[in-house]
C-alpha cells in the first residue's frame, strides 16, 4: 500500500442524476423482500476527489456538513470481534456505542439510530437481482439520504407520539461511517455542503412496502468541492449530516456523498463499512 500520510487525491467519475430537463420525477428505488431495484439513469461525470489526509481537523459538521472522528475505536468490542455479522449485537452494543460518540460529538440532548447498515459487497450489487441487498455494497451514486420533508417523515414515522413537540426545537439526522477494515477500494466521497446549491438537488422517492421515503438525487456542477479519507481506518468515523432543521444558512444543512473508483485500488477486496443513521435532538 501507498505512504497513507501524504495526501492522495484522485482523478475519478462520479455517477449523478441524468436529469432530462423536462420536469420528469426520477425513477423510484424499490425495496422489498430482501431485494433493491434501482433503476434511475446516471451520468458519469469526471471530478476530482481531495484527501482530507493533514487537514482532517479542519472540516467539521457546522461548516462544510462533514467531520471525521479520529483515534475511536469502538467500545462495541462483540461486533468487532464478530466483524459485525451478528445483526442482534449490532442493534444493542454498536448502536449504543454510536449514540455515546455522537452525543459527545453534537452535545445533543438525545439520540436515535433508526437505521444501520452493513456494505462488504461488489460495488455492481445492485444488478444481482433477487436477493441483492444481502450483498449489499457501496453505492456508486450521488445523494443525500434524505430530502427536507423526507427528513421530517422519518421523525413522524419511528416517534409519531412525541413527533410534533420534536420538531419544534432544533434536530438533525447524521450518518456515522466506519471501516470494518481499512479502505483502499470504493472509498467514501463526501462534497463540501457550502459547495452544493439547493437548486443541484432533486427530490426522488425510495418505495417500501408499506411507505415512501424521499431522498435528494443530485445534479452535476463545477462548483462540487469534494473529499475523502485516504486509507480510512476502522479508528476513524466519517460524520455526515444529512438533515439539518436549521435552514437560515448559518450552518451546512445536508451533504451529497457516494462512493468512488479508485483505479490504484481496483486489485484490493471489496470494501467492509457500517454505517448508523440516527436522529439528533437538542433541548432547544
Amino acid at each position: 500500500m501507498t505512504d497513507t500520510s501524504t495526501p492522495l487525491n484522485v482523478e475519478t467519475v462520479l455517477n449523478y442524476y441524468d436529469d432530462p430537463g423536462d420536469g420528469t420525477e426520477p425513477t423510484p428505488v424499490v425495496i422489498g423482500q430482501g431485494t433493491v431495484t434501482n433503476e434511475r439513469k446516471m451520468a458519469q461525470v469526471p471530478v476530482t476527489v481531495h484527501d482530507m489526509t493533514g487537514r482532517e481537523d479542519t472540516f467539521t459538521l457546522n461548516t462544510h456538513g462533514f467531520q471525521l472522528v479520529r483515534n475511536r475505536p469502538t467500545e462495541a468490542t462483540a461486533c468487532l470481534a464478530d466483524g459485525f455479522h451478528d445483526v442482534g449485537l449490532i442493534k444493542s452494543d454498536y448502536f449504543d456505542d454510536c449514540v455515546s460518540l455522537l452525543k459527545q460529538e453534537t452535545g445533543a440532548s438525545r439520540v436515535f439510530v433508526f437505521d444501520h447498515k452493513v456494505r462488504r459487497g461488489p460495488a455492481d450489487w445492485h444488478s444481482l437481482g433477487k436477493g441483492n441487498a444481502s450483498q449489499r455494497g457501496p453505492l456508486h451514486r450521488v445523494h443525500v439520504d434524505q430530502s427536507y420533508d423526507g427528513a421530517a417523515f422519518l421523525v413522524k414515522w419511528y416517534l409519531p407520539d412525541e413527533a410534533e413537540a420534536l420538531l419544534r426545537k432544533h434536530w438533525q439526522i447524521i450518518n456515522a461511517w466506519r471501516p470494518i477494515n481499512t479502505v483502499y477500494k470504493d472509498p467514501l466521497a463526501v462534497a463540501d455542503a457550502r459547495s452544493v446549491a439547493d437548486s443541484d438537488l432533486v427530490e426522488a422517492r425510495v418505495i417500501y412496502r408499506d411507505h415512501e421515503r424521499r431522498t435528494w438525487t443530485v445534479k452535476a456542477s463545477p462548483t462540487h468541492q469534494w473529499h475523502y479519507k485516504h486509507a480510512q481506518t476502522p479508528d476513524e468515523v466519517m460524520l455526515i449530516k444529512c438533515f439539518d432543521s436549521i435552514g437560515d444558512g448559518s450552518v451546512a444543512r445536508r451533504v451529497p456523498h457516494s462512493a468512488f473508483y479508485d483505479a490504484q485500488y481496483d486489485y484490493a477486496p471489496p470494501r467492509e463499512s457500517i454505517e448508523i443513521r440516527a436522529l439528533i435532538f437538542y433541548d432547544v
